[in-house]
């Protein structure tokens, strides 16, 4: 009868240990440099009667004022790449923290962008250029002259 009950303890204790007791493995997010935030046409905004189109013009009255529309664009810089991104959603516009590492993601060409220092939330921004941050050194300056005489 004692071996029995050893048998039902040991069950037991073996059951309760989950088999993957082994730390887990979290995924490395990549992570940039916000460098800096430049404000850059994106659009211009037109008000007036331009839109109306010909029923207007056949009166003579096509007054429109347009203004340049801004949208901010920021540089990410990475180990390799440097990207140029912009917001997607141009009504709600998040200022981002300049100087401060950020957490991306890329799909297609949208990235998205989370700020781990600061509320967290991600946020979309449309990449509208890409270059990489050190650029071929193999290839040779024209500039300086030749050592070697013909």
């Amino acid at each position: 009868m004692n071996i029995k009950s050893l048998v039902i303890v040991a069950l037991a204790l073996a059951s309760a240990v989950p088999l993957s007791a082994g730390p887990k493995k979290k995924k490395i997010v990549p992570r940039a440099m916000l460098e800096r935030m430049e404000s850059v046409p994106c659009g211009a905004k037109q008000r007036g009667l331009s839109g109306l189109g010909t029923i207007w013009a056949s009166a003579g009255i096509t007054h429109a004022n347009s203004d340049e529309k801004l949208c901010p664009q920021y540089l990410l810089r990475t180990d390799e790449m440097e990207y140029h991104v912009r917001p997607t959603d141009g009504k709600h516009l998040v200022v981002l923290p300049v100087g401060h590492e950020v957490e991306y993601k890329i799909k297609g060409d949208k990235m998205l962008v989370k700020v781990p220092d600061g509320d967290k939330k991600t946020r979309t921004y449309k990449v509208v250029a890409m270059n990489p941050t050190n650029p071929d050194t193999s290839a040779q300056d024209t500039s300086r002259p030749s050592s070697e005489k013909p």
